[in-house]
C-alpha cells in the first residue's frame, strides 16, 4: 500500500532527517514506528502524506509515486489518509459536530450528508452524547476522540497518527489505544509514530525502530518489547 525506495530527506546539508529508507507498509497492517525524538518519524510521516518531497528516492500510495502528483491533485490524495496529531488542531470555537462536519465542508459535501455522517462516525469514537460539546468543555481523551472523527469522515484507507498520545494520561492512553485497534479491526491500515513505551507494549503489533533517520529494526507482531 506504501513503499518508501531509497528516500533520503536533507533538511540541512549534511544532516538528513531520513537516510535511504526502504520500507514498505501493507494493506490492513497496523505499524508502529519508535524512536527518540530526532529519529526521524514525523518526517516519514509527512512524505505518506506529502506535506514534505523525498530528497532522493521514491514514495508510493497505492502503486503511484507521490511525486507525481500535480498540486492540483494532492488534496485528493490526503483525502485517502486521516491524520492525528499530538495537539488535536481543534477548532476551538465550534462544537465537537461542527469540528468534524468542517471536514466535509471544505469539500463541498451536501447538509444532508453531513447530517447523516458526522453523528455516524462520533457514535463510532463514543462521544455520540457529547457533539454538541465545544472542546473545552471535553477531556484531553475526549477531544484526541473528536480528531479520531474527524480523521475517519472521509473513510480513508489509511490512518497516521503522530504521538497521538503525547499530551494524555495514562488510563486516556488506553482508550486511544484501543480506539485504534478498534479502527485497525475494520480495515484500515494504521501508522502510528511514538516513543510511549506503555502504549507500544500494549499494542503488540509489528514494530519499525528508527533512529538517526536511518530504520535499525523491523519486528513482526509481538516480536518487540521495549526495556
Amino acid at each position: 500500500m506504501i513503499r518508501f525506495e531509497n528516500v533520503t530527506k536533507i533538511y540541512q546539508k549534511d544532516f538528513p532527517a531520513l537516510d535511504d529508507i526502504n520500507l514498505e507498509f501493507k494493506e490492513g497492517e497496523f505499524v508502529s514506528i519508535v524512536g527518540q525524538s530526532g529519529a526521524g518519524k514525523s518526517t516519514l510521516l509527512k512524505l505518506i502524506y506529502a506535506e514534505e518531497m523525498p530528497t532522493s528516492g521514491t514514495v508510493f500510495f497505492d502503486e503511484v509515486p507521490l511525486n507525481s502528483i500535480s498540486k492540483g491533485k494532492l488534496p485528493r490524495h490526503r483525502r485517502e489518509i486521516g491524520t492525528i496529531f499530538q495537539d488535536y488542531k481543534l477548532l476551538h470555537r465550534k462544537t465537537a459536530f461542527e469540528n468534524v462536519a468542517y471536514a466535509l465542508e471544505v469539500v463541498g459535501a451536501s447538509n444532508e450528508e453531513i447530517d447523516e455522517n458526522v453523528p455516524q462516525i462520533l457514535d463510532i469514537v463514543g462521544l455520540g452524547e457529547k457533539m454538541e460539546k465545544y472542546p473545552h468543555q471535553l477531556s484531553g481523551g475526549e477531544q484526541q476522540r473528536v480528531a479520531f472523527a474527524r480523521a475517519l469522515i472521509h473513510k480513508p484507507k489509511i490512518i497516521i497518527a503522530d504521538e497521538p498520545t503525547g499530551n494524555l494520561d495514562p488510563f486516556s492512553s488506553w482508550d486511544i489505544v484501543q480506539l485504534m485497534l478498534k479502527i485497525n479491526e475494520l480495515g484500515t491500515t494504521v501508522v502510528l509514530a511514538s516513543h510511549d513505551k506503555y502504549v507500544i507494549d500494549k499494542i503488540g503489533k509489528r514494530v519499525v525502530v528508527m533512529d538517526k533517520g536511518k530504520i535499525i529494526g523491523d519486528y513482526e507482531k509481538g516480536k518487540y518489547k521495549l526495556s
